[in-house]
């Protein structure tokens, strides 16, 4: 047997893992539609499993009339009469945001979550729990670059977490 052909043998293989689980986060922000869209069409290719997520926390984002922050894309949601002032209420709308999202990404397979608490945290706990392989997050600060290097929530789920993070710019130009 040559010496090339013993070399060969002892190559190991090198595996990828296979991205199987993408956790998307949505904002209270009109761009959550654009992170979505971009996310779910990363996932896809991938043949990954989705999870679209919101996560509730200053309920003072929630009590303007004027606007709704969980409104996202098109700035209707048709709540009817879902209740913004309590937890319950809160969760309820922002479930409603997540299923309409999910209905215009046409993809009934989605699965959808709303937890409570401080976004960075809280997603990274999701991410954690359902073993994401990726999590997909917008940034739509003016400053991305320096919201990254100072502090933003975009930055805190990347620096905490060792599953990779796509970040979507989502800053209207």
């Amino acid at each position: 047997m040559s010496t090339e052909t013993k070399s060969s043998q002892k190559t190991k293989k090198v595996e990828t893992k296979k991205t199987t689980k993408v956790l998307i986060a949505l904002d209270y922000d009109v761009s959550a539609l654009k992170v979505a869209e971009i996310g779910y069409g990363m996932a896809k290719a991938m043949k990954a499993e989705i999870t679209i997520m919101h996560v509730v926390t200053d309920p003072v984002f929630y009590g303007s009339k004027e606007y709704s922050p969980i409104l996202g894309f098109g700035g209707h949601l048709d709540m009817g009469q879902i209740e913004l002032e309590s937890d319950k209420g809160l969760r309820d709308a922002s479930k409603h945001f997540l299923d309409k999202v999910k209905r215009h990404l046409k993809d009934t397979k989605i699965k959808t979550l709303v937890k409570e608490g401080a976004y960075a945290e809280v997603i990274l706990l999701a991410a954690k729990e359902m073993d994401a392989d990726i999590i997909v997050i917008g940034s739509h600060s003016r400053k991305w670059l320096q919201n990254i290097v100072l502090g933003s929530v975009s930055e805190q789920v990347l620096h905490h977490t060792l599953v990779p993070v796509f970040i979507v710019p989502t800053r209207k130009t």
